[in-house]
């Protein structure tokens, strides 16, 4: 039983490291990178469709994304998501091809979008703790119903203690990388 909860909770803090990470791909650094677009929905005979399954996404340069229709009558419909996508770029484009160069970042914005991640961060933090916290409530649950020991239920709340610090930890980790990738000139 311990075992399982354990388990569980950690395969929610996973989730919700995973749930991080997809949260800051949608951050724009300075950098091109095509995740950048993932959020990105187009209409595609109707139907909202993400851009990656109506267009090649490629990296051109370092500050260069392309985009490349699958249809040459798709090129308008791309554009015009991809410009009004709140990432604040704007595409050029070429025959079939669209390029959206990636502006350099202010100083200004790059600590406006810092304090984002490091507020995404806390986020993470908070959704690892309450995990934590139901866990560690379980355990109490089968201490109370006398379905584990106390020695049982401490070493429990101990192993869900590092499986807490762990992903915090991770979260950490991850946070620095991303401020370290926004600060980058």
């Amino acid at each position: 039983m311990i075992d399982e909860i354990r388990k569980d909770a950690e395969t929610r803090m996973k989730k919700s490291i995973e749930a991080f990470r997809a949260e800051l791909r949608k951050i724009r650094t300075g950098r091109a990178h095509t995740n950048l677009l993932d959020h990105i929905s187009v209409t595609y005979y109707g139907t909202e469709v993400p851009l990656n399954q109506a267009a090649s996404v490629k990296v051109e340069d370092a500050r260069t994304l392309s985009v490349i229709p699958f249809e040459k009558s798709m090129v308008p419909e791309v554009e015009k998501a991809i410009q009004s996508s709140d990432l604040g770029l704007t595409p050029t484009t070429a025959g079939t091809v669209i390029r959206i160069p990636m502006p350099p970042l202010t100083e200004d914005r790059r600590k406006e979008l810092v304090k984002v991640v490091r507020s995404e961060a806390e986020q993470a933090r908070v959704a690892i703790r309450n995990i934590r916290r139901d866990a560690n409530s379980d355990l109490k649950e089968l201490l109370k119903e006398k379905e584990i020991s106390e020695d049982e239920e401490r070493g429990g709340e101990d192993a869900i203690q590092k499986l807490t610090d762990k992903y915090t930890g991770e979260v950490d980790r991850i946070l620095q990388e991303k401020e370290k990738e926004l600060m980058e000139i």
